[in-house]
């Protein structure tokens, strides 16, 4: 039986705009399996990255609980948070914010170097990771300004798997990407999820969330519709949009 490894209890996250609350996750209760490829996704304004971010510990709820791996972290401090990200998680935005002043070895690194120790070992994993994502060797020493949006992404990636996260959290991660850099960059999550990484990503792109093993459609501040889908596979891909979509359209996406 595959266990849950994210759950929420009557989560609600609202904002005071103007002095009027707004409330955009609403009493939520959610289950998240290891070793699932879950897309978040609905209409602008709909709370994807709301809930991201508040499953991810990167922001605290209003009210509620969130499980990760069995630990309530909702009353945690922003410090405990801190440490608890490190530890835990993995994060791609749509904006990379790579250190501009590092090269692509050193910015896989300097996340990893927080959590691990520094070793012949961790950087010999940050060059084999590089090199599975295409980043060659000459590609190490250059800095961000030296790389495409794609291949920015791709250091990102690495940067946020090296220290083997529980969950990869991905908001937007195609964003910014032309066509074939985002299918360079689908194929690498769709790998990954293979090699059993559990990963939450946010999108509203389909192209994307076809990549996922189950969707999740956001409106009012509650999930109304739950797709799910068999892992990834470029032979099933009509079939697999035919349904996908069906479900999109029954959303009202």
């Amino acid at each position: 039986m595959v266990s849950s490894i994210l759950k929420t209890e009557k989560l609600c996250k609202s904002f005071s705009n103007g002095g009027v609350q707004q409330h955009v996750i609403k009493n939520l209760d959610l289950e998240i399996r290891e070793g699932d490829f879950t897309i978040i996704m609905g209409a602008s304004g709909s709370g994807k990255s709301t809930l991201l971010y508040a499953l991810s510990g990167m922001d605290k709820p209003s009210m509620g609980k969130v499980f990760f791996d069995g630990t309530a972290i909702q009353d945690y401090s922003n410090d405990q948070l801190a440490v608890f990200r490190r530890g835990n998680c993995g994060f791609v935005f749509q904006s990379i914010y790579l250190l501009e002043n590092q090269t692509v070895l050193d910015n896989v690194l300097t996340g990893a170097l927080i959590v691990q120790k520094n070793s012949p070992e961790l950087v010999a994993k940050a060059k084999e990771l590089l090199k599975k994502v295409g980043i060659k060797e000459e590609g190490w020493k250059k800095y961000p300004n030296q790389l495409s949006g794609g291949e920015s992404q791709r250091v990102g990636i690495v940067r946020a798997i090296i220290n083997d996260p529980k969950i990869l959290f991905a908001d937007e991660p195609t964003g910014q990407l032309n066509s074939a850099s985002s299918t360079d960059v689908l194929d690498i999550f769709t790998e990954v999820h293979k090699n059993g990484q559990s990963i939450v990503m946010v999108t509203h792109d389909l192209k994307t969330a076809l990549r996922g093993t189950r969707v999740l459609y956001l409106r009012d501040g509650g999930v109304v519709g739950d797709y799910v889908m068999k892992p990834y596979d470029e032979d099933d891909i009509k079939e697999r949009r035919r349904g996908l979509t069906a479900f999109l359209e029954e959303m009202g996406w």
